[in-house]
């Protein structure tokens, strides 16, 4: 709890930005036998009336090309620029996700060890056809280099057909009802009574697998830390309560907040 209360010390209120969706910036890499990979730059043609920021893996189906018995990915880098979401082609983690926080955790898991290999990867997390890259150096925020490495590195850890994920890893799963006693109690315990005090709270609003979807309310819905919060906070806070977790979804509407706490 001393943890979350520390986040939120010092807060001081910033200059409002216009708020920028995830899919607002994406870079493509797509395979072809004849063309050199590269990662292009698109932008969404229009916005819905009311935005939405959603912290959610981009489904497949629509993305690409049915029937393609190519290895495709999708590049979509985050509005911060410290991470990048790759959507391929196929499953990679039927039902469930994993967190990979640095080289060692990657032992026998040939997906993981191969996007460890880039230099600039900080940690990988694969959540079914999705794969998470946060990089070391966050001073950077052209992704097209490093995107254009890590698409060739998923492409071969699946055309080499060995195991994605570690065994040792599918084997110990934990239940959906084992990540959601640990989450809530870690919420109930440590993550409320920390943001309680000014004027936030944290609902857990849905475990699939063992992946989590979180909302923020009160003071935390729309306040400029809120994303700094969620990341060096609560997420340390569910990793450490509950080793096992692995997607953490946030689906707080921050453009919706009225009342956010500054201090």
């Amino acid at each position: 709890m001393n943890f979350i209360k520390r986040i939120f010390t010092g807060m001081k209120q910033e200059p409002e930005e216009p708020v920028v969706e995830e899919s607002s910036v994406t870079e493509e890499i797509e395979s072809s036998p004849v063309a050199e990979e590269a990662a292009q730059t698109e932008a969404e043609p229009s916005f819905p009336d009311v935005r939405r920021v959603l912290q959610i893996p981009v489904i497949s189906e629509g993305v690409f090309p049915e029937g393609s018995d190519e290895v495709l990915i999708k590049a979509q880098p985050s509005p911060t620029g410290d991470q990048c979401l790759f959507t391929v082609n196929r499953s990679l983690m039927t039902g469930h996700s994993w967190y990979f926080a640095d080289f060692e955790s990657a032992e026998g898991s040939s997906l993981a060890e191969r996007l460890f290999s880039q230099e600039d990867v900080e940690t990988v997390l694969v959540c079914e056809c999705t794969v998470t890259i946060t990089r070391k150096d966050k001073t950077l925020f052209d992704w097209a280099p490093l995107a254009k490495d890590v698409g060739t590195a998923i492409r071969e850890a699946i055309q080499d057909g060995e195991g994605l994920i570690a065994e040792k890893i599918i084997a110990d799963l934990p239940t959906e009802e084992e990540v959601r006693e640990g989450i809530q109690k870690v919420i109930d315990i440590e993550v409320n009574p920390g943001v309680a005090g000014h004027g936030g709270n944290i609902s857990l609003l849905d475990v699939r697998g063992n992946s989590v979807t979180i909302q923020m309310g009160g003071g935390c819905q729309g306040c400029s830390a809120a994303d700094l919060t969620l990341k060096q906070g609560i997420h340390t806070s569910f990793r450490t309560a509950v080793p096992k977790v692995g997607a953490i979804f946030d689906e707080t509407d921050h453009t919706a907040g009225l009342n956010p706490f500054f201090s």
